[in-house]
């Protein structure tokens, strides 16, 4: 098995692409080992020390690291995924993906959600899910978007240019009652 690595525009976080489907559907963010109990990869990610986040995307797994350097910890997550594949284990739980967050907005505004969903799935998500992310809806209230960044894209030192100048930019060229983007 050869699995590839990327670097992600967050320093701390490299992708990991196994060359293997990694999840059918959605997405999974594991934030500490208790969170990823759902997830035997996860779990062995977490037991590597300096391991701090796993993100697991379709067909790839972003590693997000503590202190310790990426020469490192990059041979034990290499190792770590390699013996998860051979093991034949489950990936994750059945249903454990946990891309979904709790969305709220005014049902009056369901037309513009429902541009606002649309242009995230089909332009945001598969751009940032090439730097090892993933951001999601989570809400819209008073012309404001609320945006969930998930795995390289959270903590990343360029979210915050990539929420104003790219997503905000899209959605108000789209949606011209989207006034501004927040993360969450």
């Amino acid at each position: 098995m050869f699995i590839q690595t990327e670097a992600t525009p967050n320093p701390a976080t490299l992708k990991f692409i196994p060359g293997k489907t990694v999840l059918q559907d959605g997405t999974a963010d594991f934030t500490d080992k208790h969170d990823a109990m759902a997830s035997p990869l996860a779990t062995r990610l977490f037991d590597i020390t300096g391991v701090r986040g796993v993100f697991l995307g379709s067909d790839f797994i972003s590693v997000t690291k503590g202190d310790v350097e990426w020469q490192h910890l990059k041979p034990m997550v290499l190792g770590a995924i390699m013996e998860h594949y051979v093991s034949g284990a489950p990936i994750v739980a059945e249903d454990s993906a946990n891309d979904t967050d709790g969305v709220s907005f005014d049902p009056k505004d369901q037309a513009v959600v429902d541009t606002i969903k649309e242009l995230l799935e089909t332009r945001v998500r598969p751009a940032v899910a090439q730097d090892g992310g993933d951001i999601t809806f989570s809400g819209f209230r008073e012309g404001i978007v609320y945006l969930h960044m998930r795995g390289a894209c959270s903590g990343c030192p360029s979210s915050t240019a990539t929420l104003r100048h790219g997503i905000e930019n899209l959605l108000r060229h789209f949606c011209p009652e989207v006034q501004e983007v927040q993360a969450v």
